[in-house]
């Protein structure tokens, strides 16, 4: 036999057994466990090296662990909020988040997700403002400053802020900057050399052991989360760079949604960066200290529960989440997200609320960012259209936001998008929010949005060309694995 034959041979017993992985021990979804054996044996070899890289599972990895956290007393707030609430003893604040008990009982029960119900909240639709506010609330830090993004460019914005992080520093605060490895690979160690000179802390998520090769590139912390002295808490979809101010001319103006809490629900914001920061730092974990977690005098009341969600979990959360809000809904269901690539059960979801006469509105960029997503989602929008659904174009530069809100009543702001990476692959965080006011003002911005925007009818839909139709449906063939 020739060599050429005996890697052949060698090629496809791997493929055989890989595919016999993907199929009885990974236990993915049917989607995805099809689209990866189209890949392994369409691209044999090239296929086998690309699971390596993007398809294996984290769902039985216990990645995330803090001792310290029985200090904080969080099992048993958790323990005494889920018996209170089985037994009628819960103490809710208001109708309406009465109204959504076995929604706040469902990310209790399976996310640990504490409801609180004092906080306060400021919505950021603009990055200039947003970044203004932190920068604020950097400048007045007493004891520490943790940051951790998705992206963290070393442009003009990111100097700034590792400027102002430096001058931090040397006053004695604790800085801590957590950013994800691949988002941030434009990044190099000798951008934070004066922080750490400085005593600050920065460490990198998932990084690559081997120049270029990262066996867990398709694993990402795509969370955005700031925490000022344990007092004051960040989430939402800005990540750290030039073009979330709109300064990038390949996307214009940069349309974003922020949070801004000050409440019990930034304690929770904080147990999260710890628990990513303890798992990618060996040599700088955070220990338990009462000004990591001071009391907190808020006279806010606004119920918040944050909710968390990656491959390493059993349970898509943040994807259960969005499921059982639009089951819920009885008049409206508002959307903005980058990516509309839904799976067979959220499509399902929204299909039967516009099916059912809900106001199902659905806002996407009119640009892409990256290709085959773009595509992807124009193939999923036109089902919506069907359905009855309402779809609008953002025709201002880039919407980025991920936000839902149901029946002007419940909402959800955070860094999920509406696509199997986030709710399947990506690390996120979201806010769920049991509010009117915030609701109301999430509708109002989605209602300046519209006036931005065009709808992209049935008419308009069914007149796209035969190329247009082409990268749909190549797009939609690899849907579960984007």
């Amino acid at each position: 036999m020739s060599i050429t034959s005996i890697l052949v041979g060698l090629i496809f017993v791997l493929n055989m057994f890989l595919a016999t992985i993907v199929i009885f021990l990974e236990r993915k979804d049917a989607g995805a466990t099809w689209a990866w054996i189209l890949v392994l044996f369409f691209i044999p070899g090239l296929g086998f090296v690309t699971y390596l890289l993007f398809g294996r599972n984290l769902a039985r990895s216990k990645m995330f662990q803090w001792e310290d956290q029985k200090k904080v007393g969080i099992a048993q707030l958790i323990s005494n909020q889920l018996l209170e609430i089985c037994t009628n003893k819960f103490s809710y604040r208001n109708e309406l988040e009465k109204k959504y008990h076995d929604l706040i009982f469902m990310h209790l029960r399976n996310n640990d997700a504490l409801l609180s119900q004092n906080n306060e909240v400021a919505i950021f639709t603009d990055g200039h403002d947003k970044f203004k506010a932190l920068f604020h609330d950097i400048a007045a830090a007493k004891d520490h400053i943790h940051l951790q993004y998705y992206i963290l460019k070393r442009d003009e914005l990111g100097q700034k802020l590792l400027n102002a992080l430096i001058r931090k520093a040397k006053e004695g605060i604790k800085v801590r900057i957590l950013y994800d490895d691949l988002g941030s690979r434009t990044l190099t160690r000798g951008f934070f050399k004066d922080l750490r000179n400085a005593g600050g802390e920065i460490e990198a998520f998932f990084p690559s052991k081997l120049k270029f090769i990262n066996l867990r590139m398709n694993f990402r912390n795509h969370r955005k989360l700031a925490i000022i002295d344990g007092k004051i808490g960040y989430v939402g979809g800005f990540n750290i760079g030039d073009e979330y101010l709109g300064k990038n001319p390949r996307f214009g103006y940069w349309r974003d949604t922020h949070l801004r809490i000050v409440g019990n629900a930034v304690h929770a914001i904080q147990t999260r960066f710890i628990l990513d920061w303890n798992q990618a730092s060996h040599r700088h974990n955070i220990h338990y200290s009462d000004s990591l977690f001071p009391p907190l005098n808020s006279t806010g009341e606004v119920g918040i529960q944050i909710v968390t969600s990656g491959p390493d979990s059993e349970w898509e959360q943040i994807k259960n989440g969005y499921i059982k809000m639009i089951s819920s809904a009885k008049q409206a269901v508002w959307i903005q997200t980058p990516y509309f690539i839904p799976d067979a059960s959220l499509l399902d979801a929204l299909r039967i609320a516009s099916l059912s006469g809900i106001d199902v509105r659905i806002m996407i960029p009119n640009k892409p960012d990256h290709m085959f997503v773009y595509w992807a989602t124009y193939s999923y929008i036109g089902e919506m259209i069907k359905a009855g659904a309402k779809i609008y174009i953002y025709d201002n530069g880039f919407i980025h936001a991920k936000t839902i809100i149901v029946d002007n009543e419940i909402s959800s702001v955070g860094t999920a998008n509406i696509d199997v990476r986030s709710f399947r692959l990506n690390f996120e965080v979201n806010a769920f929010i049991y509010n009117h006011d915030i609701a109301h003002k999430l509708t109002q911005s989605f209602e300046e949005d519209m006036k931005l925007s065009w709808e992209l009818t049935d008419e308009i839909y069914q007149k796209r060309s035969l190329v247009i139709r082409f990268k749909e449906s190549v797009s939609r063939l690899l849907s579960p694995i984007l």
